[in-house]
């Protein structure tokens, strides 16, 4: 670290800096007339020697600008995750700090871009390329069309699309919440009764509310969405004849509604990501979903306030969690 690197102003830095070159003229002056140096000689030498303290001393204090200027010329280019060196506390280290924070920012947009455009593209690759093969194989008379297979395959092309809109109104800020007083007894019969409808046989679908009931506030059908997508996420890796427990319990603060199943649960490390676009666990990835409905969810939680997590359920299982403010 350079000496003014300790300085936390850059005016105080460029104070010093006229300071030090008014300095270096007079002793030069003063040592050029000790010396018998003519005035305007000795005037000259010491106006080079302070143009030359200057230049080094302001040298320290330009490079961290210079850095900058490099990393935005390259990010300019595409080569994005530029970072320059911060040195020092004064303005433009705290300038050299947001540029870090604003290349990292752009580094990881431009990431999930690109990671957004390639699982698009997987996904509907999978079901047109199903589409395709069946009206070929008809087309060559070598099997009929299965007007079933078809509508599976189009439902699916249909539920990636309504995702991707859903989440971009979602990002946009562009989905207003119609905040109203929910009982949520009712709201987990709802979700309950609608699961179970494409839910197999076996599955079990309990409820769990205080003896007294209890009241969230929020938007009816966005709280519904996100129940009803961790139900079917939790229906679909519960163990055969397993049971699912809807549950809602007040924490004076803030309302607490849970889905628990019996599950293989999420390995820790995957806890936070599974609310990540299109990510998807190795064990899910047969189910043919796309990886967004919990991304959804977790905007639908943070635009109430609230917060989502997933948990361990004991031994076996995952519970996941939304709090929402009372």
């Amino acid at each position: 670290m350079r000496p003014l690197d300790r300085i936390a102003s850059i005016k105080l830095r460029l104070g010093l800096v006229i300071v030090a070159a008014i300095l270096v003229t007079v002793a030069s002056m003063v040592v050029a007339a000790g010396l018998g140096v003519q005035l305007r000689w000795g005037v000259v030498g010491a106006v080079i020697l302070a143009l030359l303290v200057v230049q080094v001393i302001s040298r320290g204090l330009t490079a961290p600008l210079r850095e900058m200027a490099h990393a935005a010329e390259a990010m300019a280019r595409g080569e994005h995750g530029q970072l320059v060196e911060v040195r020092g506390r004064d303005e433009v280290g705290r300038l050299a700090e947001a540029f870090n924070a604003m290349s990292t920012e752009l580094e990881t947009t431009d990431r999930v871009r690109r990671e957004l455009v390639a699982n698009v593209a997987h996904e509907l690759r999978t079901p047109l390329a199903g589409l395709q093969a069946a009206l070929e194989n008809d087309l060559d008379g070598i099997q009929p069309l299965d007007a079933q297979a078809l509508n599976a395959q189009v439902q699916r092309l249909g539920r990636l699309v309504e995702q991707l809109l859903d989440l971009s109104r979602l990002e946009a800020d562009g989905v207003p919440l119609h905040v109203v007083d929910i009982d949520a007894e009712a709201l987990l019969r709802r979700v309950r009764e609608e699961a179970l409808l494409a839910a197999p046989d076996h599955a079990q679908i309990e409820i769990s509310v205080p003896a007294g009931g209890l009241r969230i506030r929020g938007d009816a059908d966005r709280i519904h969405q996100v129940l009803a997508n961790l139900t079917e996420n939790a229906l679909r890796h519960a163990a055969v004849h397993g049971e699912v427990v809807l549950a809602a319990r007040s924490l004076g603060s803030a309302v607490e509604l849970s889905v628990t199943d019996d599950g293989p649960g999420i390995p820790v490390a995957d806890r936070e990501r599974v609310f990540e676009r299109f990510h998807r666990l190795d064990a899910a990835r047969s189910t043919g979903g796309a990886g967004l409905g919990l991304a959804i969810a977790r905007w639908i939680v943070d635009l109430h306030g609230g917060k989502i997590r997933a948990e361990s359920a004991g031994a076996r299982g995952c519970r996941m969690v939304v709090e929402l403010p009372a």
